[in-house]
């Protein structure tokens, strides 16, 4: 479960990386998983400009608020007005996860959705906190193993319940890509990048099984990690 370290002069060019890697895996075809957040924005918006056309992939969602898909807090319409909206040609399939259903009803269809699905990309972002996907930290989800998706509770404010892929569901990929930027970054990077794993840090415990997995983070990001 190799680490590499792919540290970048700003937060642009960190998104720019990743738009590279993503435009990469639609022209090379498979299963890509997204995330939400501010952070990846400009690298859906690039990717989009690099490759627009994605009939060659099928994309799902690392984790997702149980909002509608017209909520501010939705990952979907993010990606959405982002990527999707952009592309001349969409995605082959489009797996959302239905955040507007019963949470366990809706961690249980997407379950099924995935199983046996090997990702080509896994894209995460990462909190402030540690926590990656809807993963938070010392939280009993970090100790799942016999479900690929389960809801979950951040435990704090904003308070808004999650539907999130498990640690066994997220490392089942050829390439993970964790994408952190800026100083309120810099803390949870070490932590998860240079520290030993730990629960206190889920982004830590999240790796490739099947191949590499590369922290894109901008200098800032990345100032107290070792080089």
């Amino acid at each position: 479960m190799s680490l590499r370290l792919e540290v970048v002069a700003d937060p642009d060019a960190a998104a720019r990386f990743v738009a590279e890697r993503l435009a990469e895996a639609a022209r090379a075809g498979g299963h890509v998983v997204l995330t939400g957040g501010e952070t990846p924005r400009r690298a859906y918006e690039l990717a989009a400009e690099l490759e627009s056309d994605w009939s060659n992939v099928e994309v799902w969602w690392g984790d997702e608020r149980c909002v509608a898909t017209d909520d501010p807090w939705s990952n979907y319409l993010l990606v959405k007005d982002s990527l999707l909206d952009r592309l001349q040609k969409g995605p082959a399939a489009v797996h959302r996860i239905h955040g507007e259903d019963d949470p366990e009803q809706a961690a249980s269809t997407y379950e099924e959705e995935v199983r046996g699905v090997i990702f080509k990309v896994v894209l995460n972002g990462l909190g402030p906190d540690g926590h990656t996907a809807s993963l938070f930290p010392n939280a009993p989800t970090l100790e799942v193993r016999d479900r690929l998706v389960v809801p979950a509770d951040p435990g704090h404010e904003p308070y808004v319940k999650r539907i999130t892929l498990t640690i066994p569901a997220l490392e089942h990929c050829r390439t993970m890509l964790f994408l952190a930027t800026g100083e309120s970054k810099t803390d949870a990077a070490r932590r998860a990048f240079g520290d030993p794993p730990s629960p206190e840090t889920p982004a830590s415990l999240v790796r490739s099984a099947l191949g590499e997995t590369v922290a894109v983070l901008d200098t800032a990001a990345a100032a107290e990690l070792r080089q």
